[in-house]
C-alpha cells in the first residue's frame, strides 16, 4: 500500500476525505496508523507517533500483531488501544455471527474464514474446538489448549467432559502453526488420529481439524485422513472382536 507523495505533504482531513471516499486505497502503511491514531490523539501526535510504529513493527501487520505493553512501550494511549483491537476484532466478529447464522456448518473454508483473524498471529499454539448439534449448526467455540509450537498435550477427559456439557453430537478441531506453514507434523497426525477414535468411542463425530496457516490452511477432512482414521479405528475394534473370540 505504498504511496509516493509524502505524509508531510497531505493534511490528516485529507487522509480522512480520502479514506472516506475510496477505503484504503494508495494508503502507506503509515498513513493507515496515523489515521487510526488520530481517532484519538491530535495531527501532530499521531503523526509522530505513526513513523515511531512503523520504525518499531515494521508493517502494518506488525503493529496490529503487537501486545499491549509492547504498545504502551513506544507510547500508544490506552485509548489507542482500544481503536487497534476493535480494528483487529470486527472482521472476525463479523464473520462469527455469519457462520453462526448460517443453517448448517458447510465446508473447511468458512471455519478457516471465521477464525483466520483471531489466529493468524497468535506467537503460540491454541487448539480450538467447534461443538455442532444434530443438525450440524454450531453451538459454541472455545479454546481448549494453549502450548509452544507443536506442544499441545492432548487431556481426553476435557474434550469429553467439554462435548457431554455443550450437548454436542461432532466437533470441529482448529489450531494454529505461528510458523505460517499449515502442513501438518507427524505429531499432528498421530493427535488428530486420537481424536477420532476419542470421537468413536463416546459416540460423538469428529468432522474435521484444520490447521491455520498463513493465509492458509490444511484440512484433515477435505484430504480424507478423518475418513482414514475412522476405518483405522473401525478395523482396529475388528482386530479386537478377532482376537478375543
Amino acid at each position: 500500500m505504498a504511496l509516493a507523495s509524502s505524509v508531510r505533504k497531505e493534511p490528516l482531513r485529507y487522509l480522512e476525505e480520502r479514506f472516506v471516499r475510496s477505503g484504503f486505497e494508495g494508503f502507506s502503511d503509515q498513513q493507515i496508523i496515523q489515521l487510526l491514531l488520530s481517532l484519538v490523539l491530535s495531527s501532530r501526535k499521531s503523526l509522530k507517533l505513526s513513523k515511531e510504529c512503523l520504525a518499531e513493527f515494521k508493517d502494518l501487520s506488525g503493529f496490529l500483531a503487537a501486545s499491549p505493553p509492547e504498545l504502551e512501550r513506544i507510547g500508544v494511549t490506552r485509548s489507542s488501544m482500544v481503536c487497534i483491537k476493535l480494528l483487529r476484532e470486527l472482521p472476525a466478529e463479523i464473520l462469527r455471527r455469519r457462520i453462526f447464522e448460517q443453517p448448517f456448518y458447510k465446508s473447511s473454508k468458512e471455519v478457516f474464514d471465521y477464525l483466520y483473524y483471531s489466529m493468524r498471529d497468535l506467537k503460540k499454539e491454541v487448539l480450538k474446538v467447534i461443538y455442532l448439534n444434530s443438525r450440524n449448526q454450531i453451538i459454541d467455540t472455545v479454546d481448549l489448549f494453549e502450548g509452544a509450537p507443536e506442544r499441545i498435550p492432548i487431556r481426553p477427559r476435557r474434550i469429553v467432559e467439554g462435548a457431554i456439557a455443550h450437548g454436542a453430537v461432532a466437533l470441529i478441531f482448529v489450531h494454529n502453526h505461528p510458523s505460517g506453514d499449515p502442513s501438518p507434523s507427524r505429531s499432528d497426525k498421530q493427535f488428530t488420529r486420537d481424536l477420532v477414535f476419542i470421537g468413536e468411542i463416546i459416540q460423538i463425530k469428529v468432522l474435521d481439524h484444520i490447521v491455520i496457516g498463513s493465509n492458509r490452511y490444511f484440512s484433515f477432512a477435505d484430504e480424507g485422513l478423518i475418513q482414514k482414521y475412522g476405518l483405522d479405528f473401525l478395523n482396529f475394534r475388528i482386530k479386537r472382536v478377532s482376537d478375543s473370540s
